[in-house]
């Protein structure tokens, strides 16, 4: 076992290996959104894709707005409804 090898062993040596893992994604990642960037920018209908970027994050947004800023139906209310709904229905 080498020198290099014996100095990344154990939790410490770990971490040290997550860290410079995720920086080099982080790097690697942020150069391939940069060459995406410029790619975009060079296209004759920025505008339009800007256009359409912004009515999908908003349609994004209203939707995660939707899923957590309202509470649920409470439960008991749902199994009230069902049970009148049963009810009707047996009466008709």
């Amino acid at each position: 076992m080498t020198r290099e090898a014996e100095r990344h062993e154990g939790p410490d040596g770990r971490a040290v290996l997550l860290a410079a893992g995720l920086a080099d994604l982080a790097v690697s990642t942020a150069s391939s959104a940069l060459g995406a960037v410029r790619g975009l920018l060079r296209r004759s209908d920025t505008a339009e894709l800007a256009t359409e970027a912004e009515r999908e994050l908003t349609a994004r947004g209203r939707l995660a707005l939707d899923r957590y800023a309202t509470a649920p139906p409470a439960h008991l209310e749902i199994l009230a409804r069902r049970a009148l709904a049963r009810r009707a229905a047996d009466d008709v």
